[in-house]
């Protein structure tokens, strides 16, 4: 016989462990104990996986509700990111108050490195080729 690994599996070996020790139980007094104890456990675990699965179902919904809340939440604090930028301008600097970068106008990129006229540099040699294969 196989070792159950799964909780569905194990309470289903216990439900069919239990109904012959119950049929037998003028049989093996000695056995009363410890089979009222493991139905007792049977009837706790079945108890506690129906409450599992109602708190799943209550957990994906809870999630479904919250995403929903999230996306509400998004939209309205990007509205009034917008409103406040309408309203004092996007140059203001009153917009570092409410976490947002007034516009400073871009910065100029300083121009590379250009020698003045007239003065040459020396050129970088090619790389040498290899021949070419003869045509056939």
């Amino acid at each position: 016989m196989q070792k159950e690994t799964t909780y569905t599996g194990t309470l289903g070996e216990w439900r069919r462990q239990l109904a012959p020790l119950q049929a037998a139980s003028s049989d093996l007094p000695h056995l009363e104990v410890p089979r009222a104890n493991l139905e007792a456990l049977l009837t706790r675990a079945e108890a506690l996986t129906k409450e599992q699965s109602a708190l799943a179902a209550n957990r994906q919904e809870t999630t479904r509700q919250l995403k929903e809340v999230i996306v509400e939440g998004k939209r309205l604090s990007t509205l009034l990111r917008q409103a406040v930028r309408q309203h004092f301008g996007i140059r203001s600097e009153r917009l570092a108050e409410f976490g947002l970068q007034p516009f400073r106008g871009r910065q100029r990129k300083e121009k590379p490195f250009s020698p003045p006229e007239g003065t040459e540099t020396k050129k970088e040699a090619e790389p040498s080729r290899l021949p070419s294969e003869p045509e056939r």
